[in-house]
C-alpha cells in the first residue's frame, strides 16, 4: 500500500504524464497541481518535470487563468478601504523575459502616472532575468518596498502609490522557487514567467502589461479580462530582431486591449506613429540598480530629454489612457510630458522617497 508521501508524488506524476500526452488540465486539476507545487514534501525535480511538461505542451488561456485565480486566492490581500476600491487602481509592468536589458521603463512610468493622481499598485520583485528589477530600483531610489499590508494600503490611499513586494504577499512561492530555479538552469521557461503581473494582491481594476512576444498579447489580455479587470492593455514592441515587454519606440507594436463593455480588439501600430526622434536599442540600455535609479531621476527631473524619455512618455501615455485619465494614448503622451516638465513627477518621487 502506498504511503501518504508516495500518493502525493504519484498525483503530480499523473498530471505530468497527462501533459506529456498533450492533454490540457481542467480547473480542478490545476487546483490539485498547485497544492502539489507548494507542498514542501514533494521534490523540486518532480515539480520541475511538471512545469516543463506544461510549458512544452503550451499553456492554454484557461490554464493560465486557473493558475492565476488559485494563486491569487492564496495571496495575502492588503486591506484597501472602500473609497480606494471605488477608484481606478492601476498596475503597469512587464512579464520580463525579453532579455533586452533596457532600463526600468515600467517603474518610471508608474511614478509618472502616480503623479497624475492615479492610484498605482505596483506589484514586483527583485531582478530575475535583468540586472535591476522593480524592487531593486525603487529601493535604490529610497522608496519603501517592504511595507506591511496595512502600510501599503495606507500608502496607496494617501500617496497614490504602493509597492507590493511579491515574496511578502505570496508566501507559498518559497516552496516553488527551487523548481523554478531548476527549470531556469535547464533553460526552460515556465508558466510563472507569465503569472507575475496577474497575481497583484491589490486586485487592480486597470492593467498595462508588457509581454516579450506579440503572440502572447491576446491570450494574456483574455486572461486579464477573465480575472475581472475592467480596463486592460497587453503590449509587445518590436526592437530589431527581438521584442520588448513594453511599447516600443523602435519598431511595430502589437496591442490587445479591452475596456469594460467596449469590447476586445487587437491591433498593430508602426513605431513612426509614436516616435518623436530616431532611436536604437542601445539608447534604451539599462545597467545595475544604481545606474537605473540615476536614469529614473534624470528623466523625472526633466534633464534627460532623449530616447529614454520618449520610451517613458509612450508607455506612460498608454497607462494614463488605460487608467481612464485621458481619452486617448496621444492625449496621455501629452499629459505625461506635462507631468515631467512641470516638476510634478519629480515631486512625487521626492514625496515617496522622503518617508
Amino acid at each position: 500500500m502506498l504511503g501518504k508521501d508516495e500518493v502525493r508524488f504519484q498525483m503530480l506524476g499523473e498530471l505530468t504524464s497527462q501533459l506529456l500526452k498533450g492533454q490540457s488540465l481542467a480547473d480542478d486539476q490545476v487546483r490539485l497541481a498547485i497544492a502539489q507545487l507548494i507542498d514542501e514534501q514533494i521534490s523540486a525535480e518532480a515539480k520541475a518535470d511538471f512545469l516543463t511538461a506544461l510549458a512544452r505542451k503550451g499553456e492554454t488561456t484557461n490554464e493560465i487563468a486557473a493558475f492565476a485565480r488559485e494563486l491569487r486566492d492564496r495571496a495575502i490581500m492588503p486591506p484597501l478601504d472602500g473609497e480606494t476600491r471605488k477608484r481606478e487602481i492601476l498596475d503597469v509592468c512587464g512579464t520580463g523575459g525579453d532579455r533586452q536589458n533596457t532600463f526600468n521603463i515600467s517603474t518610471t512610468v508608474a511614478l509618472v502616472v502616480a503623479s497624475a493622481g492615479i492610484a498605482v499598485a505596483k506589484h514586483g520583485n527583485r531582478a530575475i532575468t535583468s540586472k535591476s528589477g522593480s524592487a531593486d530600483v525603487l529601493e535604490e531610489l529610497g522608496i519603501p518596498i517592504d511595507l506591511t499590508p496595512d502600510h501599503a494600503a495606507a500608502s496607496l490611499r494617501e500617496h497614490n502609490f504602493a509597492f507590493f513586494f511579491a515574496p511578502k504577499y505570496h508566501p507559498a512561492f518559497k516552496h516553488i522557487g527551487p523548481a523554478r530555479k531548476l527549470c531556469a538552469e535547464r533553460g526552460q521557461r515556465t508558466i510563472f514567467n507569465f503569472l507575475g503581473p496577474l497575481l497583484n494582491p491589490a486586485r487592480p481594476s486597470a492593467q498595462l502589461i508588457g509581454v516579450p512576444q506579440p503572440k502572447l498579447c491576446e491570450p494574456m489580455a483574455r486572461v486579464l479580462q477573465s480575472l475581472g479587470v475592467r480596463r486592460g492593455m497587453v503590449v509587445s514592441g518590436g526592437a530589431g530582431e527581438g521584442f520588448l515587454d513594453e511599447l516600443s519606440t523602435l519598431g511595430e507594436n502589437t496591442i490587445a486591449e479591452f475596456y469594460q463593455d467596449l469590447g476586445f480588439s487587437i491591433s498593430t501600430h508602426p513605431a513612426e506613429q509614436f516616435r518623436p526622434s530616431p532611436a536604437s536599442l542601445t539608447d534604451l540600455e539599462g545597467g545595475d540598480r544604481s545606474a537605473n535609479a540615476w536614469t529614473v531621476r534624470e528623466i523625472l527631473a526633466g534633464r534627460d530629454r532623449g530616447p529614454k524619455r520618449d520610451a517613458v512618455l509612450l508607455n506612460a501615455g498608454a497607462a494614463l489612457f488605460v487608467a481612464a485619465k485621458t481619452r486617448s494614448m496621444h492625449d496621455g503622451i501629452k499629459l505625461a510630458a506635462q507631468l515631467i516638465d512641470s516638476g510634478q513627477a519629480h515631486s512625487k518621487l521626492e514625496e515617496l522617497s522622503s518617508r
